[in-house]
């Protein structure tokens, strides 16, 4: 029986991320340092795991509904009210959804029509295209890379008049990956001034909110927008808890209403006992991001040293915790070829800026949530690669 041709059409558009195949492709090579995945190196505090450990021996193993635990949804909303002056109701404005991951699938799928379009500015994380793509809707991306990535109004207006009635969304995430771009509030109002004269949805990706290293709060969307935007929000990185699965949708009710059907449908609900792992998160670990915050400085201010010194250009990044360099003139500037040499020579991996869309080309993305002896190692590595081996 003959079945490959009679797939979902739109899956032709997709391919697995060029951040695992680069991860796969150097992953055999012996003792390899990886700076590569946006996975925290540090642990899920005690206080978290002891709590999701005794949900289990109360035998918390049934459902919860699918809209998740109502004490976490008003822990959530506790959360995001104290530290982003945000007001939503846990009863209907909240969803727990198994990761952020998920928490886009649900909203994307929500939202879009075939033919729709969504904005995002790029260079950008891989991880929306292909499900904007898997329903048939199309990403038009806003090309930040003459601003030091950063998008102004001015980009924003003129892209959403271009794409015209075919337009439904715009994705915004900030701290951005990979670049580690945040926006204060002087630049999100302005940004609401924009978008509130348009009838599309403002899909804010938040994940990295607790990660922002500027002094000042993050500052998010839905302050200024709340009837417009879907906030995305997780545990993965405030309180290294990655392998938890545990993200939230907030928005208001009639937005809501809707997602959770999309939600319902692709998996009804996430794990019992890590929603009582999340619950001690947010109700008694507010500030587990902070340690974490202060040494993720730390790094990335060695790296910028370092890497600069090597020639390197870096924006200084303001939240999240990567860093964007554009590799030198003189180097190869396919930045897969460029990092697979080194890969294989020196024994360290970073993630080809290619993999970030076509503006992330002749750049490299370094993670830091790394110890920093493995950092120290990598930058000894790089050095002696540049020296000797990198040049064209």
């Amino acid at each position: 029986m003959e079945l490959r041709h009679r797939f979902n059409r739109n899956l032709d558009r997709i391919e697995v991320s060029m951040i695992r195949q680069f991860d796969q492709a150097i992953s055999d090579i012996p003792g390899i340092l990886k700076l590569t995945l946006g996975e925290p190196d540090f642990t899920t505090p005690d206080h978290v795991k002891e709590a999701a450990k005794a949900a289990i021996d109360a035998n918390k193993s049934h459902y919860t509904g699918m809209a998740g635990l109502l004490e976490l949804r008003q822990a959530a909303a506790e959360f995001v009210a104290e530290k982003y002056n945000l007001s939503y109701n846990p009863m209907n404005e909240i969803l727990v959804t198994i990761g952020a991951t998920e928490a886009l699938s649900a909203s994307l799928v929500a939202i879009l029509e075939p033919g729709d379009t969504v904005l995002l500015p790029a260079p950008a994380y891989p991880g929306y295209e292909p499900i904007v793509n898997m329903v048939g809707a199309d990403i038009v991306e806003i090309d930040t890379t003459a601003n030091d990535f950063v998008l102004t109004p001015e980009m924003l207006e003129r892209a959403i008049i271009e794409q015209g009635d075919k337009l439904k969304a715009v994705i915004l995430n900030y701290p951005a990956n990979p670049t580690g771009v945040t926006y204060s509030r002087k630049q999100i109002e302005a940004f609401a001034e924009v978008l509130k004269k348009y009838p599309i949805f403002v899909l804010s990706d938040e994940v990295y909110a607790e990660l922002t290293y500027t002094g000042e709060p993050h500052v998010s969307i839905a302050e200024y927008l709340p009837e417009q935007t879907i906030l995305i929000q997780g545990l993965s990185k405030s309180h290294a808890m990655t392998g938890w699965r545990i993200g939230l949708i907030m928005s208001c009710a009639e937005i809501v209403a809707q997602v959770i059907k999309s939600h319902q449908y692709l998996v009804t609900a996430a794990s019992t006992a890590m929603q009582y792992g999340a619950l001690e998160a947010l109700r008694n670990g507010k500030d587990d991001a902070l340690p974490m915050r202060q040494k993720y400085v730390k790094r990335r201010d060695y790296l910028i040293e370092k890497m600069t010194e090597l020639g390197f250009t870096i924006i200084k990044p303001d939240g999240a915790f990567y860093i964007f360099a554009k590799i030198p003139e003189g180097y190869n500037q396919d930045s897969f070829s460029f990092l697979q040499e080194f890969a294989r020579k020196k024994a360290v991996a970073f993630i080809p800026g290619a993999a970030f869309g076509q503006y992330g080309e002749g750049y490299i993305r370094i993670s830091y949530a790394a110890s920093m002896e493995t950092i120290e190692q990598a930058m000894v590595r790089l050095k002696e690669f540049m020296m000797n081996d990198g040049t064209d």
